[in-house]
């Protein structure tokens, strides 16, 4: 996907980079075909985790646990139900089979 998105970058753009879980345990990651498109167009990259940021934490629930509570920020959970799932759901993981946050829901509440 990166590929696809330095050719549609404009010059002196941005990237910023984290995630790509799909990536951590391939064989052989996913090659970058366009990566003149970096020097030519003058683009910065930078990567980022949350071990970044995690001292910022507590601001972050304060700030947006109320826009939560008023559904004015939606966020998505991918629920896999049962133990038994629990190894096909984590495999997905790695495989970017989900969407949103992955959830592995044990027993009914």
């Amino acid at each position: 996907m990166l590929d696809a998105v330095l050719l549609n970058m404009k010059v002196h753009g941005r990237i910023v980079v984290c995630g790509m879980i799909s990536q951590y345990n391939v064989f052989e990651p996913e090659p970058l075909k366009n990566i003149m498109q970096i020097a030519f167009k003058r683009l910065s990259i930078k990567g980022f985790t949350h071990r970044d940021h995690h001292h910022l934490y507590p601001k972050l629930l304060e700030t947006v646990l109320p826009y939560i509570r008023e559904k004015k920020i939606v966020y998505v959970e991918d629920i896999v139900e049962g133990l038994e799932n629990g190894p096909a759901a984590l495999v997905g993981l790695f495989s970017g089979r989900n969407f949103g946050k992955q959830i592995l829901k044990l027993a009914h509440q």
